[in-house]
């Protein structure tokens, strides 16, 4: 073999089965490998940003790690977004940048940038493969990197010459270091929730799914504790029989409000909370003062683990965790807004449904409107930079090909990586893609008032302006491949969301909505 081939099967034996690539020169030896080993899925985006935010998604729903195919800096640098918001889910992500060879990184190529540097920013496991017999090691030691625990984003950096040499052999699996369940952290808890007072339970991470979500609801049935999640959550389970948990609110001013009147707070998983950004006057750290954070797991530990143990320890297994009851809206009649379209999804949403979850300003609605529709994920927007919902919309699709997926988009986050429509065409992906087309950055329209900026007049307000031309998603969306259509009623809009819904495949529906804010 050469080290691309014995890369590929090591990735495979490793239990890495997919990769989402968009390569280049360097790479055309893992390309050419991908046809030796059977059980490697190669997924093709467009965009690098496509790639990496599909193998997130994809980790996201299995657990399990994909890698991408990124060619040289540039590559990696058209990818880095939704490689941050990877880092910032913990996701399990085996990143694969193709280098110049060895030998020709002396004349500083056109394409010559250090790598490395690029991908520490985004990456804890950074390693550039020397030769072609470490290569198949440096790959195993990257999947359990990546692995963690936490999960997370580990670089493997493959010059061309590495990956064309003969000579090279798989390597076996490495064993994955076990999380640990914090035991002296399950006893403290276990104490400041037999207090009483005012106590909350964070989630965050690993927490928000449907097993450790149940034991934290029986904890917080017992004790008296509010139970919160984290803005942003990487995968939350919702919906009907599921236990209801309030999300920290994204205004920082407002969750400031929601929180000031706890005096401990039991971290799952999850990190104090903080506004997103520093504004003028207002505060950046959102619990109030004197109120004492305890944590029971950090990222490292095992969460699911340790709120199980909890439940023992506080003898609440017999507490019956309250769950949120089937309910869904009418089905929106009238004028087409951003709350009838939330209020159609939640009519509509099938039994198991994925939902990525980019609709920013959009859908303030949603969480309403979903709240009693059946059992389902959401995939969160977890590291705040925009273009996410997409691609992390194909990864979810490739990871689970029987669940229905929706993507839930604004207009000016999917024109970052709009390419994922001919993916999800070329894969035959069941996504059911909205755009929320309110011709606005709104979030920044509302931000620029939020920061104190004075005096914004019509050169300001024209970069968050997306109107002159009106952008066609219509006709972008066919262009690439898949079906489309725009929405001029809520009941137009039902009809096409319920009809996209029962179709397999990928669909897109328009809605030209006015803004919320």
């Amino acid at each position: 073999m050469n080290g691309a081939q014995a890369l590929v099967r090591t990735l495979v034996d490793a239990g890495v089965t997919t990769c989402f690539s968009n390569p280049g020169t360097s790479e055309m030896h893992f390309v050419a490998a991908l046809d030796t080993v059977a059980e490697m899925r190669a997924v093709l985006g467009l965009f690098e940003g496509v790639a990496t935010g599909a193998a997130d998604g994809y980790a996201r729903m299995t657990g399990r790690p994909a890698a991408t195919l990124l060619h040289l800096g540039p590559g990696l640098g058209n990818g880095m977004a939704n490689l941050h918001n990877a880092r910032r889910a913990k996701t399990p992500l085996v990143n694969i940048v193709g280098d110049h060879a060895t030998y020709h990184v002396q004349y500083d190529a056109q394409l010559q940038s250090d790598i490395e540097t690029m991908a520490r920013n985004v990456s804890r496991w950074v390693r550039t493969s020397r030769s072609t017999g470490d290569l198949p090691t440096d790959a195993t030691e990257a999947v359990v990197a990546a692995l963690g625990p936490p999960g997370q984003v580990a670089t493997l950096i493959l010059p061309a010459d590495v990956a064309w040499t003969d000579g090279a052999q798989p390597a076996p699996p490495l064993p994955r270091q076990a999380p640990a369940v914090p035991v002296d952290a399950v006893e403290t808890a276990a104490k400041v929730l037999r207090n009483g007072g005012r106590t909350a339970i964070l989630l965050g991470g690993s927490a928000t799914r449907d097993e450790p979500l149940r034991a934290a609801a029986r904890i917080a049935a017992a004790t008296g504790a509010r139970l919160l999640a984290e803005t942003f959550p990487a995968r939350l389970s919702r919906g009907a029989g599921v236990p209801a948990v309030e999300r920290v609110v994204y205004l920082g001013e407002i969750a400031a409000a929601q929180l000031a009147e706890l005096e401990h707070v039991v971290l799952v998983d999850a990190k104090a909370p903080v506004s997103f950004f520093g504004y003028p006057d207002k505060p950046s750290y959102l619990l109030p003062p004197g109120c004492e954070v305890h944590q029971l797991a950090g990222p490292a530990d095992d969460a699911p683990a340790a709120l199980a143990a909890l439940v023992e320890a506080l003898d609440a297994g017999g507490v019956e965790a309250p769950v949120q009851p089937a309910a869904r809206p009418q089905r929106p009649t009238g004028a087409l807004t951003a709350e009838a379209v939330c209020k159609a999804v939640g009519a509509l949403l099938p039994e198991g449904a994925i939902v990525s979850d980019e609709a920013n300003t959009s859908g303030l609605h949603l969480a309403a409107s979903t709240a009693g529709a059946p059992a389902h994920d959401l995939l969160c927007l977890t590291g705040g930079a925009i273009g996410q919902g997409l691609p992390v919309a194909v990864g979810a699709a490739v990871a689970c090909p029987d669940r229905p997926v929706v993507a839930l988009e604004a207009d000016g986050s999917a024109l970052y990586t709009i390419q994922s429509l001919w993916t999800m065409a070329r894969e035959g992906l069941d996504v059911t893609v909205v755009i929320f087309n309110n011709r606005a950055y709104s979030i920044l329209r509302m931000e620029l008032d939020r920061v104190g900026a004075d005096a914004a007049g019509p050169k300001a307000k024209a970069q968050l302006d997306l109107s002159g031309p009106d952008i066609d998603f219509v006709a972008v969306a066919r262009g690439l491949g898949v079906p489309a259509e725009r929405a001029s009623s809520a009941e137009e809009f039902t009809t096409m969301l319920e009809r996209a819904i029962a179709e397999p495949g990928p669909h897109l529906i328009e809605a030209v909505v006015p803004s919320v804010l």
